[in-house]
């Protein structure tokens, strides 16, 4: 089975005899490691100008530091649990799974591609929506795309189904 990768716009399902694999992430720029230490410089940044005006005599700017810190924070710890989100979308041996990485939550959904539907909902707001629907169940699909690559990958997702 061949898995390809691709957190741009390049929506590549490789055939081969066993099936085909194919993993969305999101485009992330910064790994959790590297986020930490810009996080680190910030905080000293920020609290050591608090500092050096609390010593030059304006005190009240160094809980305003603080505060800052620990809202540039908590934005860090909500990116960073996001950073390695991704969807697994596989098809072989008669069988559709898809595997759904969302922070601590890892959700995995075996359907039979005979049965399943392929939806793709237009909205104004959103895009498009890529939905596989089942007997009893509807998973969205493409949320780390760009509404456009959402269409190409819906019209993909669709040939290999019906393979």
């Amino acid at each position: 089975m061949t898995s390809t990768e691709f957190p741009r716009r390049e929506l590549v399902f490789e055939e081969q005899a066993s099936g085909s694999s194919l993993l969305l992430k999101r485009n992330c720029s910064i790994s959790p490691g590297g986020m930490l230490r810009v996080f680190g410089l910030l905080a000293l940044g920020s609290v050591g100008i608090g500092t050096g005006f609390a010593l030059a005599g304006a005190w009240l700017i160094l809980p305003f530091a603080g505060l800052e810190v620990l809202a540039l924070g908590a934005a860090f710890v909500v990116t960073a649990r996001h950073a390695t989100d991704f969807e697994r979308i596989e098809v072989s041996n008669g069988r559709l799974t898809v595997e759904i990485s969302e922070a601590d939550r890892v959700d995995r959904y075996v359907l039979d591609p005979r049965v399943a539907k392929l939806r793709l909902e237009k909205d104004e707001g959103y895009g498009a929506r890529v939905l596989l629907r089942a007997p009893g169940r509807d998973v969205e699909v493409g949320r780390h795309l760009d509404p456009e690559a959402r269409v190409e990958f819906a019209a993909e997702l669709n040939k290999r189904l019906r393979i």
